[in-house]
């Protein structure tokens, strides 16, 4: 069995067809799902498929670019909805200054704001936390320090090198993968998912988004797992079923699915 581990399952992409959308992924081993929340409306969506379909799981949560599109007081709707039992992360959250001009100290503040606010939430619901991080390595790292041993989370979309992977593992925490380690002019990503420990990382598609050859430049859907699984299995020279367990076994410790 292999976890999609995040999963815009909400997104228009996959409305017109959503039970092929899991057929498929059934078909190619994969029966289990962590559909990722953006914002207020995105997340009621995907704590709803959670709550309709035994294979789906949630995580609520304010994307950092869509900090600007939210009420200031987000925080007791948000509160809400992660409270609910098939919600088992807060996420996605975190920094992301790609867009943003060198001078736009503003929406940097208003940004951390809210990623401080989503990890007090994780606090206090006990709850891990993914992470989404672009264009802003320090600050997030330096955010997340203040919450250590008080929360745990996963970088999600990993594609940096050995060394940054470590940083994040020092810190307690986890990365995953997407079909990026497929790619031919990712080196860094395929590299930390050749030395990334057992137990220390995820499998993810970030469907719609960064579909694994061969099926790039198509949308990504959950089946694709198995070739992102795949090719991790060839760089770290062992078995899909091997690499299969280990995962598995890492993201039920890390969601800690309910039954």
């Amino acid at each position: 069995m292999l976890t999609d581990t995040h999963a815009h399952l909400d997104y228009p992409q996959f409305q017109a067809d959503f039970p092929g959308v899991l057929a498929r992924a059934e078909s190619a081993g994969v029966n289990r799902f962590v559909a990722i929340g953006t914002g207020l409306e995105s997340s009621s969506r995907v704590r709803d498929l959670a709550i309709q379909s035994p294979k789906i799981f949630a995580a609520a949560g304010i994307h950092p670019n869509h900090v600007p599109d939210e009420r200031p007081d987000f925080l007791p709707s948000l509160r809400e909805i992660a409270q609910h039992p098939r919600v088992v992360a807060i996420g996605e959250t975190g920094l992301d200054y790609f867009r943003l001009a060198k001078d736009d100290t503003a929406s940097r503040i208003a940004q951390a704001a809210a990623f401080r606010t989503q990890l007090d939430l994780a606090v206090e619901l006990r709850k891990p936390v993914v992470i989404h991080e672009r264009a802003a390595w320090d600050d997030t790292l330096a955010i997340l320090r203040e919450y250590t041993g008080r929360v745990r989370a996963v970088f999600h979309c990993f594609g940096k090198s050995p060394a940054h992977a470590a940083e994040v593992i020092a810190l307690g925490h986890l990365v995953s993968f997407t079909g990026i380690v497929t790619f031919k002019n990712a080196p860094d990503a395929q590299a930390s998912a050749a030395t990334v420990p057992a137990g220390k990382f995820m499998l993810e598609t970030d469907c719609p988004y960064l579909a694994p050859e061969p099926h790039r430049g198509k949308v990504c859907e959950p089946a694709h797992i198995r070739n992102i699984a795949e090719r991790i299995a060839t760089l770290r020279n062992i078995s899909l079923t091997q690499l299969a367990a280990e995962t598995e076994a890492t993201a039920s410790a890390f969601f800690n699915f309910p039954a």
